[in-house]
């Protein structure tokens, strides 16, 4: 249940990302109430995990998911540039995501 809250806030994390880009400096009204929504949810969740979960272990996935996923949709939905370092580091980051998931079980 905690490592799915995690991943869960993690997700919610990358919304609330994309939210903020879009709210446009918060001069978008409906944009910068999702913002917020978002942001209380990934943090309730997100502290849910961690009554559980080691921090150290847990923060690093979150941020991972949170950094990566942004990443990935900047590219898809605002196209920025995919080049093959970016690519490179994304792939080491969920190396790290997934090294520090399977040595805290």
């Amino acid at each position: 249940m905690a490592w799915g809250l995690l991943i869960l806030s993690g997700l919610l994390d990358v919304a609330w990302a994309i939210s903020v880009k879009m709210a446009d400096g918060y001069s978008r009204l409906a944009w910068s109430v999702l913002s917020f929504f978002l942001l209380a949810a990934f943090i309730y969740a997100l502290g849910k995990s961690l009554q559980v979960l080691p921090l150290g272990t847990a923060y690093a996935v979150w941020t991972g998911i949170g950094a990566v996923g942004s990443i990935v949709l900047g590219i898809v939905i605002f196209r920025e540039p995919a080049t093959f370092i970016r690519l490179f580091w994304i792939a080491v980051t969920l190396s790290g995501i997934v090294g520090l998931k399977l040595s805290s079980s």
